[in-house]
């Protein structure tokens, strides 16, 4: 029993000094304090690191296919109406969305910001109580009322009840409506009033669109779009307007939902026009994102890159569409953000190394600091230290 125990004891790795041979310092007294508050300090960002999440970053080639895109906006035009202002959306695919009205909102803004709250329909209209029928008639009594649609009805059943069913029906057909007053309902609505009226004011518009994930564009414009020749043109004579200040801000727009961490460039961007007319156009890049949370939930969303270009209407040059476009294309690659903990294990490697190092290396520099000390102290004593 005595030898196991004896062969033991040689295993000793940490072999014991006694006390009475130990000889403190006050160079190494003061190694011991620096080197255990480094200790401590790194102990405690290495517990946070344990306590709090990491994020892993991975890239793949995007392989999906028949998703959708959602483009979330919220765009302030200081100077544009929002009765004459539109939304249009296309892709390469060939699918628009002409005049987008449904899942967005429109307020109007004063000239100093302010949102107007309510607003009458046919503000300074001439009232008239019998609307033109299509047959060219007045409306009398127990007659259902069926607005002539002015040569674009699609079908002899057709009916335009309304200034707006008109341009519409102007538009499918790929007409401009040169001068809303000599339309009876545009007349009857006060149209060309209600802009008038409307002078001076801004628009605010925010929503989302849901769009094929395909390369496109959506765009903010005056005047209704329409189809002619093959080529997208707004109509802007119906406003008698020479000139349209697209000054904007973008409060803002994302391609999908928020997850943490993203950053969207536009956001708070503000551009203020110069010249008479112009396009301004940007040019956007988009990146598919997938960020997965600790507790597994994932968040299919975007991020992007854009520059920018104004396009203006110089002499001798096509007269460009004055309007903010907004053209953006995928990216092959797809990025995954993974949110995950250290595992204990881990955690306790590197405490153990942090441990072990700042130990070691305190105990070279104490080992150097008193051998110098003994050494400079000899020389000292023999009087060969200058």
């Amino acid at each position: 029993m005595d030898s196991i125990m004896s062969k033991l004891r040689n295993l000793d790795a940490y072999p014991k000094i006694n006390e009475d041979f130990y000889s403190r310092t006050l160079s190494g007294g003061l190694v011991t304090i620096a080197s255990s508050v480094l200790m401590l300090l790194l102990f405690i960002s290495e517990l946070r690191l344990y306590l709090h999440a990491v994020t892993e970053t991975k890239l793949f080639v995007d392989t999906s296919r028949g998703e959708t895109l959602r483009i979330n906006f919220d765009v302030t035009f200081p100077a544009l109406p929002c009765s004459i202002l539109s939304l249009d959306a296309m892709d390469i695919s060939g699918e628009q969305h002409l005049d987008v009205k449904h899942d967005i909102v429109k307020k109007r803004l004063d000239s100093h910001g302010n949102v107007i709250e309510t607003r009458q329909d046919g503000i300074g209209a001439p009232k008239i109580d019998k609307p033109l029928q299509r047959h060219g008639g007045r409306l009398e009594h127990n007659e259902t009322y069926c607005g002539s649609c002015y040569g674009a009805e699609a079908t002899d059943e057709d009916c335009c009840n309304s200034c707006e069913e008109v341009r519409e029906a102007y538009r499918k057909k790929g007409w401009a409506m040169s001068n809303p007053d000599l339309i009876d309902q545009c007349k009857r609505e006060g149209f060309l009033q209600r802009i008038k009226d409307e002078e001076g004011e801004g628009c605010n518009v925010y929503g989302f669109l849901e769009i094929n994930k395909v390369a496109g564009n959506f765009h903010f414009a005056p005047g209704k779009s329409f189809q002619q020749s093959g080529v997208h043109v707004h109509d802007l004579l119906a406003f008698q307007k020479d000139s349209f200040n697209i000054s904007h801000q973008i409060n803002r727009l994302a391609f999908g939902e928020y997850f943490p961490g993203v950053v969207n460039p536009l956001d708070g961007v503000h551009w203020t026009q110069q010249t008479p007319s112009g396009m301004y156009q940007y040019f956007i890049k988009v990146v598919p994102t997938v960020y997965t949370d600790v507790n597994g939930h994932t968040i299919q969303s975007n991020q992007f890159s854009v520059t920018e270009h104004l396009r203006t209407g110089d002499v001798g040059r096509l007269q460009s569409l004055p309007g903010v476009f907004f053209f953006y294309d995928l990216s092959p690659i797809k990025v995954t953000f993974t949110e995950e903990h250290i595992s204990f294990l881990h955690f306790l490697t590197n405490v153990c190394a942090i441990v072990g190092g700042v130990f070691t290396v305190s105990g070279i520099l104490d080992s150097f600091i008193y051998h110098g000390q003994k050494a400079i102290k000899k020389k000292m004593e023999i009087g060969k230290f200058n």
